[in-house]
């Protein structure tokens, strides 16, 4: 790689949230950015505020065929990628009884189908050189679950184990991978980011309509810091070697914890059942 202040970052979805914080502190801390954006006005502003180190790309990561010219003509006329961060994403809100498939499909084509495609169209470019990292922000819901987000936990699952499977391959070739796991941060996440399905079966009103309305109070609200969290991605970045799970926020490592725990319980309440089914010879 280049040295800590040279470092060429691709950063996926960078108008909003965090991939706005993400490229406004790498710009800050001296490294160049492409961020990708879905539109030229969104572009505009992009790069006026990057002091020449800022260069957008229009693209919709769903758009799989326009993945890997953009990504060669990033390497063809910017410079070879030394970091890519998959930001680029959406929560979609719901009771797993309420929600379509469609709206399945489109969850998964966005956090999960258009990262893959990202970083398989950039990962050839750092096997090329030896050297590179990934870093992917999954959520706290990739690693732990709550009531009415059944299809964005899916998708975050899902991240969570296919890069975790791509460190193990991409380990003796010089390139890192990080999964970074945000908590509740005061994004557009749970405000106008996030899609909701309508409600429709009154069963399910005792449980999830106070998480609903209190999801939507939160917003805006949360605790942790957009700003903060580009810092710690950036720390990670300089890091040798870097983590390859990073949780981010006051309620993800707490969370997390109690959800190993917890699994740890049941695996010890079941473990003679568990290891009563092989053969006896």
């Amino acid at each position: 790689m280049t040295s800590a202040a040279q470092k060429l970052i691709m950063i996926t979805g960078v108008s909003t949230g965090f991939g706005k914080a993400f490229s406004a502190a790498a710009i800050a801390a001296g490294h160049r950015v492409v961020g990708t954006v879905r539109s030229e006005v969104a572009g505009s502003v992009f790069e006026a505020s990057g002091e020449g180190r800022a260069f957008a790309r229009m693209l919709d990561i769903t758009d799989y065929n326009a993945i890997a010219p953009t990504v060669a003509n990033i390497q063809a006329e910017i410079g070879p990628i030394d970091v890519l961060i998959n930001n680029a994403g959406y929560g979609h809100e719901g009771l797993f009884e309420e929600s379509a498939l469609d709206e399945l499909r489109r969850q998964f084509d966005v956090n999960v189908f258009g990262t893959v495609a990202v970083t398989k169209a950039v990962l050839p470019y750092m096997r090329a050189r030896r050297s590179g990292h990934i870093i992917t922000v999954t959520s706290i819901g990739g690693l732990v679950t709550f009531p009415g987000l059944s299809f964005y936990h899916g998708s975050k699952f899902a991240l969570e184990g296919i890069f975790e499977s791509l460190a193990q391959e991409v380990r003796g070739l010089g390139i890192a991978v990080t999964n970074v796991a945000p908590g509740a941060f005061r994004t557009d996440w749970a405000g106008r980011s996030m899609i909701r399905s309508e409600r429709m079966i009154d069963d399910y009103d005792q449980l999830f309509e106070p998480i609903r309305q209190a999801r939507l109070e939160r917003s805006g609200r949360q605790q942790g810091d957009p700003e903060k969290a580009a810092q710690a991605v950036l720390k990670a970045i300089g890091a040798e070697p870097p983590p390859l799970h990073l949780l981010l926020g006051q309620d993800a490592v707490p969370g997390v914890r109690q959800k190993l725990a917890a699994l740890g319980n049941e695996i010890n309440a079941w473990e003679a059942v568990s290891l009563s089914v092989s053969f006896d010879d």
